[in-house]
């Protein structure tokens, strides 16, 4: 125990002394209370009259006990002067005193010691009063003094909790890394050769790929201390605060050295310098230039690497991207499917999978997934098991939560009426049957009325093969497929429901980007229209520039409503050609709720589904409406707030 906490114990201890004996004087005054308060005279004429037993001396008060009445009375004599004494001299005899008993009360030594504390105790209270106020006056100082200390965390290399074994999906990555370990490892083999390794390596990638992980990754494998920092913590609002806490950093840096310094979100005081916001002297940009000048300061000696992860390197300052700084750039990004493959071996360690578990299944239905929605994504498979009362993870749960992820958890409980539901049911259909008679698009995976999210239905497709480049034929096939649901309702029904609304938004969005971002229109030829630039300084804010005339606009919105026609007429001639595959698939929907892949095809063949399966409406009872009236208030409900019929179901950005 240090002597602080002595000092302050000692402190409370007086404190309750006299609290304590405060309180016992006063518990002792009122157990003596007394009836009333006569004079020394009226106590005189009393002992004369033969009334008084018994007298009690404290001090100058007199406690006087008469041979009548249950409580004593209390008096008062003369200071100095003793009671026989007073009362002789009111006329009292020694033959009448003689009958009275006269006790003379000591003082007890916790009475004693109780007024010495009573007496001391303002004193007391005044000085812990001044006492907490050092006290916090010393803290306040020394938190205003620690303004300027770095708030990174260190870890030490001694137990590595993350190494190279963890992270997977990006073995380009890793063996860029590689050099700056053996670097921290056996820095001299480089400096024989003349070699400089880079002194800063800038991790950039879409959020969730790893970054931080493989950061603490490279610490981990080289076994040297790892000093973590937000960007965000640097600023405060005190000018100065910033460049102190970076000054900070790296002298601690260089005492633990060799290290790494990583700074996570550089991009929070990493930005253009003087670009609007702030002024020459804003307090980000003084915490920017103490960075730069930390960075390009590093003695030949000191083996310290800074590495730094954004998902905005477009809005980085140029001064600290040159040579000398962060110098190496490694990309992460989303993984491809033998990436994902090996991202799930690694978080389904140590988790009971069922024997139907196929793992390069998943990585194929979940293109687009980075790291950190491939971990949510066997998370939430592991929660859905142990909800379902399951030693191990199935299929079943990998697959829903697939669908989770992407699209959100199942409305089984969503009341549908027998019309609307008949209606998603040939949205859906469409949808399957023209990816299905479409030469380019890929093949058709799932489809199904079970409400997800804000979607009545929604229909997935795979592809065969991942590609990073999409043709104009593929584009096209695709806004075919995104009407699909719509002009099934259109054959159908003779009418439409506002369930495609989101189809129209995209396939809007498609073809006005096919024309004007990808040069894909014969018309307005291999040019790319209007200029896009991102406001650094304002969030993910983007301003398109029109740098094209009205003629030029309106030859857009031509070509736009173009496309939207062919591919509206595609997909029409599609499923008139093919009514009793749209039929087919539509009253399977309407039967089992949902066709997997094999059912599918086996309906595109004129053959009846293998029945593997009992009809989902057995194994989950939907709540029905009680009324007519009930009925259409929840289907007036659904219109107003524009939900989706159903769809295609996007891949994860």
């Amino acid at each position: 125990m240090d002597s602080k906490r002595i000092r302050s114990g000692i402190i409370y201890l007086f404190l309750l002394l006299a609290l304590g004996a405060f309180l016992y004087t006063s518990y002792t005054r009122r157990s003596t209370q007394v009836t009333e308060e006569i004079s020394i005279n009226e106590v005189a004429e009393a002992i004369r009259n033969g009334q008084v037993t018994r007298i009690e001396v404290d001090d100058d008060d007199l406690r006087i006990y008469r041979s009548k009445g249950k409580l004593p009375v209390a008096s008062r004599k003369e200071t100095g002067v003793s009671v026989v004494e007073t009362l002789e001299n009111l006329g009292v005899t020694p033959q009448e005193l003689s009958r009275v008993q006269i006790e003379i009360k000591a003082p007890s030594s916790w009475e004693v010691y109780g007024g010495i504390l009573i007496a001391l105790l303002p004193f007391l209270l005044i000085g812990a009063f001044f006492f907490f106020i050092l006290r916090q006056a010393q803290g306040a100082g020394n938190q205003a003094f620690s303004f300027g200390k770095s708030r990174a965390r260190l870890f030490t290399g001694d137990k590595p909790t993350v190494t190279f074994e963890d992270v997977a999906g990006n073995e380009e990555a890793k063996q860029e890394l590689q050099e700056v370990v053996e670097f921290l490892k056996e820095p001299q083999k480089f400096a024989a050769l003349g070699a400089r390794i880079p002194k800063g390596v800038l991790l950039v990638g879409p959020p969730g790929t790893g970054k931080t992980l493989v950061a603490k990754a490279v610490s981990g494998e080289a076994g040297v201390p790892f000093f973590s920092i937000s960007g965000s913590e640097f600023v405060e609002m005190f000018v100065g605060v910033g460049a102190s806490r970076v000054r900070d950093l790296f002298e601690q840096a260089k005492k633990n050295s060799p290290c790494i310094i990583f700074i996570d979100e550089i991009d929070a005081v990493g930005r253009h310098r003087g670009a609007g916001l702030g002024g020459s002297h804003d307090e980000r940009e003084q915490t920017l230039n103490q960075i730069l000048v930390e960075m390009d300061g590093f003695d030949s000696d000191v083996n310290i690497i800074v590495m730094a992860a954004t998902n905005r390197p477009d809005i980085l300052d140029p001064a600290l991207l040159r040579p000398g700084r962060f110098d190496r750039r490694v990309t992460m990004d989303a993984p491809d499917v033998k990436g994902r493959r090996q991202i799930l071996d690694v978080h389904v360690r140590g988790k009971p999978l069922a024997a139907d578990v196929n793992l390069d299944v998943v990585a194929k239905q979940t293109p687009g997934f980075v790291g950190a929605d491939i971990e949510n994504l066997v998370n939430e498979a592991a929660i859905l098991a142990a909800r379902r009362n399951r030693r191990s993870i199935g299929m079943a749960e990998f697959q829903e939560a697939i669908e989770r992820v992407i699209a959100g958890p199942e409305r089984r409980s969503r009341i549908i009426t027998p019309k609307e539901k008949e209606i998603v049911a040939y949205h859906e259909a469409g949808h399957a049957v023209a990816m299905h008679f479409l030469p380019n698009h890929d093949p058709v995976h799932k489809v199904t009325i079970v409400p997800r999210g804000m979607a009545g239905g929604y229909t997935m497709s795979l592809p065969d093969e991942e590609s990073q480049l999409r043709t104009r034929d593929k584009f096209r096939d695709e806004l075919a497929a995104l009407l699909g649901g719509r002009v099934a309702e259109e054959i159908r029904f003779g009418d439409v429901t506002t369930g495609a609304s989101d189809d129209l938004r995209r396939v809007t969005e498609m073809a006005r980007t096919m024309i004007t971002q990808w040069g894909m229109s014969e018309r307005l030829g291999p040019i790319q229209y209007g200029e896009r630039e991102e406001m650094v300084f304002l969030g993910r804010g983007i301003y398109e520039e029109r740098n094209y005339s009205d003629k030029v606009a309106q030859e857009i919105d031509e070509e736009v409503r173009k496309l939207v026609d062919e591919a509206h007429q595609r997909t029409h001639q599609i499923l008139a050609t093919h009514r009793d595959k749209l039929d087919a698939v539509a009253q399977a929907l309407l039967e089992v709720e949902t066709l997997q892949a094999e059912e599918f095809q086996a309906l595109m063949r004129g053959e009846q589904p293998p029945e593997t399966r009992p009809p989902l409406q057995e194994q989950v009872r939907r709540p029905q409406p009680e009324s007519e009236e009930e009925s259409r208030r929840e289907e007036e409900d659904r219109t107003d707030k524009g939900l989706d019929l159903g769809g295609t179901l996007p891949a994860p950005a």
